[in-house]
């Protein structure tokens, strides 16, 4: 819309200098005759050229207002900043610049869940509360250590704090260019809510997901078979592949051939760097492809960023694996934003 405001801007000031190219021509006399040839083209510079110019001026005008409803539509359209209820943050502070206007976020999907979440909750908090839902698990602390990363790793004008969105039938997630889904081994997308996903994909969003482990079931869960069954209702044609070393996605900022396994906080408890068993000791790095080979889905399988992200200021966890975990968000990140 910007280039569209510029283009409408600069034909608006070419309509008023029409008149200058003109005008001081007409103004000079030619040096042969300065008689009836001179009136002549002073008489064709103000009734052909001057026409010309309040045409342009009133379609320049018509065309700034329609892009100055245009623009304001859409930062109507765009839904303000909004804090939820979370698994395991209550009131986390906002940082200072919260609301400053900037050009970019990461944005955190809500989606329903396999126990009832919003609409049937299951479970409620020990507090009596309602269940918030496996969405929210590590936010929204780890969405605001993650943006500071994206701040000081990169130039992107970043905001400081997350954007919720919803797969709600409304136009607002086609705002949010990338949008992370945390524990998507528990969410549960109806056919409307695949639908629009699809949607938003096909039309350059980029889905980036993390924090769901094993093939086979952990603790009565099949995370791996919940997580598809979901996503072939967003793309039943299409399939999931890993992603080879050689992509562009492991090399647009850092060259990231040499990955391991990101843990979990579970390591804090049991030493180990993986959760659901043997099938979930290899880490995997897949994603679903549009038609021109670009990823629009990154599936972090058997890893948790989400946790090494919350966790990066804790001396705890070690410093290896929170700085792989930003890099990688930085490459997927700049890679959308390039493709």
């Amino acid at each position: 819309m910007a280039v569209v405001a510029e283009t409408a801007a600069a034909e608006a000031i070419a309509s008023f200098q029409i008149a200058d190219e003109f005008f001081p021509q007409a103004r000079k006399a030619p040096p042969s005759d300065p008689g009836l040839l001179f009136l002549d083209f002073r008489r064709k510079c103000y009734s052909e050229v001057a026409s010309e110019c309040r045409m342009r001026f009133a379609v320049s005008f018509v065309l700034c207002f329609l892009v100055v409803l245009c623009v304001s539509g859409a930062l109507r359209a765009q839904r303000p900043f909004q804090e939820y209820p979370a698994i395991e943050y209550e009131r986390f502070p906002k940082p200072p610049d919260w609301n400053e206007k900037t050009e970019w976020v990461r944005a955190r999907l809500r989606y329903p869940d396999i126990y009832g979440y919003p609409d049937h909750n299951r479970f409620v908090m020990r507090d009596g509360s309602p269940f918030p839902g496996f969405w929210t698990m590590d936010y929204p602390r780890s969405d605001r250590h993650l943006l500071a990363g994206i701040r000081r790793l990169t130039r992107i004008d970043t905001r400081s704090v997350e954007q919720v969105v919803s797969l709600d039938g409304t136009d607002d997630i086609y705002n949010w260019p990338v949008i992370y889904g945390v524990e998507v081994g528990h969410w549960n997308l109806g056919d409307a809510e695949a639908k629009q996903l699809r949607e938003y994909l096909l039309r350059g969003g980029f889905f980036m997901c993390d924090d769901f482990h094993g093939t086979d079931p952990y603790r009565g869960v099949p995370e791996w078979e919940i997580f598809t069954r979901s996503m072939s209702k967003v793309f039943p044609d299409r399939t999931i592949e890993d992603i080879p070393d050689d992509d562009p996605i492991f090399h647009t900022i850092f060259d990231l051939q040499d990955r391991f396994q990101v843990p979990g906080a579970q390591y804090f408890e049991t030493g180990l760097t993986y959760e659901a068993g043997d099938s979930g000791k290899v880490a995997h790095w897949r994603c679903i492809r549009d038609d021109k080979g670009r990823i629009m889905v990154a599936i972090c399988h058997n890893m948790d960023l989400g946790d090494a992200w919350e966790w990066a200021d804790d001396p705890k966890y070690p410093e290896k694996w929170a700085s792989l975990a930003y890099r990688i968000a930085v490459n997927y990140f700049v890679y959308d934003l390039t493709h």
